[in-house]
């Protein structure tokens, strides 16, 4: 039996490059190895955390199921859902709560980051939000979870509540484990100590980009003082963030970036880059437009997808449910 592996992405509008490496790419590259049995959701319940247009909000999942599919997931080797259409996830979450310390919540970076730091006026939503992901988790014994580094500390509280649990009401959980991608973030084209970010359009290359703004933007990204192209995040951050970038749309090493670029000037390589850049984006492109167009085609991936998931999701529920001496 092979193992469990659960992600998703918010439905939030426009996914950039940084996205489609480290999600959309990663999620194909994990299907297709063979060694997992995957489910990816559309986590739309995590999406209300941020202020959003109601009238955008059905579209955008929509268009982020047509990016699953045009990015290569195929609904007949992974489970392809919305999170919000699997009532255990809420459900399961409310029960974590009840073993969830609230000071953990309020140390999660992400939430500091928000609260603390950009003094927002946040929703208790975020407070909650990762009770929830480790709820989408633990609902389907996930071993393994593919996230960015800044998603890590959110797996910790999943492996500790799955912990407390187990010790509380006997082995109900698997702790999962993290998959980090070789480009975990990719950083800003203008700002690259800031990770790229669709509220910095400028400094953001968003995967619906057309060739001529993609190159565009990579031509005129910053780089660095000096002319070498060389990998060093400390001294070269702009030429280093592009190097990754270039890693993970191409699949080389940054040796093997360096020493074919070996004495190439930084118009060169920024380029070569947008070229590559270009080319993996095109096919992309036109599935995704034709995924939209098909009148049905998302709505029924998904109205399958949820049903797997239901009968999955709802098995585990009943379990912990039994767990923790509740009726059903």
């Amino acid at each position: 039996m092979k193992p469990i592996l659960v992600s998703g992405i918010k439905p939030e509008g426009p996914l950039h490059i940084g996205n489609f490496l480290g999600s959309l790419k990663n999620f194909v590259e994990l299907q297709n190895s063979g060694k997992y049995d995957c489910y990816f959701f559309i986590a739309d319940l995590h999406s209300l955390t941020e202020e959003f247009d109601l009238k955008q909000k059905h579209n955008q999942i929509l268009e982020l199921v047509a990016e699953y599919l045009a990015a290569g997931l195929d609904p007949k080797k992974s489970v392809i859902f919305l999170q919000s259409a699997v009532p255990a996830h809420s459900e399961l979450m409310w029960l974590l709560t009840t073993i969830t310390p609230e000071g953990e919540l309020r140390r999660m970076t992400q939430y500091k980051d928000k609260v603390v730091i950009k003094k927002l006026d946040a929703n208790t939503g975020l407070l909650m939000y990762p009770i929830l992901m480790a709820a989408d988790i633990l609902l389907y014994d996930a071993k393994f979870v593919p996230v960015g580094d800044d998603q890590v500390q959110h797996i910790e509280l999943t492996r500790t509540l799955a912990r407390k649990f187990n010790s509380k009401f006997g082995k109900t959980f698997i702790e999962p484990q993290p998959i980090l991608t070789e480009v975990s973030r990719v950083m800003s084209l203008d700002e690259p100590k800031k990770k790229m970010s669709k509220s910095r359009p400028a400094g953001c290359l968003f995967i619906d980009d057309s060739p001529e703004v993609i190159r565009k933007k990579i031509m005129s990204a910053t780089t660095d003082s000096g002319k070498d192209v060389k990998y060093a995040p400390e001294e070269k951050p702009g030429i280093s963030n592009l190097i990754l970038l270039y890693g993970g749309i191409s699949g080389d090493t940054t040796r093997e970036i360096e020493r074919r670029f070996a004495g190439a000037s930084y118009a060169e390589f920024k380029k070569s880059l947008a070229e590559e850049v270009v080319k993996t984006l095109a096919p992309f492109q036109k599935k995704k437009k034709k995924f939209m167009k098909k009148d049905g085609s998302t709505s029924r991936t998904i109205a399958a997808g949820n049903k797997k998931a239901n009968a999955a999701a709802s098995k585990k529920l009943l379990e912990v449910k039994k767990k923790i001496g509740l009726f059903s």
